[in-house]
C-alpha cells in the first residue's frame, strides 16, 4: 500500500469525519488492498475484499456524498479486516 493510500485509510477513520475525500481515492485504496471493483447497474460499484462484498453508490460529484457513505465504507473495511491502524485481523 502506498503512502497516499495509507493516508486515505487514516482519513476514512478520522474524527471528525473528513468530508473532502474523493470517491476515486477510495476506489484506488480498495484496489491497493487487493479488492476487485466493478461497475454495476444504476451508478453503483461492487467491491469485493477479503471475502466481503458491498455495493456503493457512485457519488455524482467528486467528493463522497455524505457521512453515511463514509460510515458504510468504514464498516465494509472493518468487516474485511482493515481499520485505522491498517490491517487488524492478521
Amino acid at each position: 500500500m502506498s503512502h497516499k493510500d495509507e493516508r486515505i485509510l487514516e482519513q476514512l477513520f478520522h474524527h471528525p469525519m473528513n468530508m473532502n475525500l474523493k470517491w476515486m481515492q477510495v476506489v484506488h485504496l480498495f484496489k491497493s488492498l487487493g479488492a476487485t471493483v466493478e461497475i454495476v447497474h444504476g451508478g453503483r460499484e461492487k467491491v469485493a475484499l477479503n471475502g466481503q462484498e458491498e455495493t456503493f453508490h457512485i457519488p455524482h460529484g467528486k467528493a463522497l456524498g455524505s457521512k453515511d457513505q463514509i460510515v458504510a465504507i468504514r464498516h465494509f473495511l472493518e468487516r474485511a479486516g482493515y481499520g485505522p491502524d491498517h490491517k487488524i485481523n492478521g
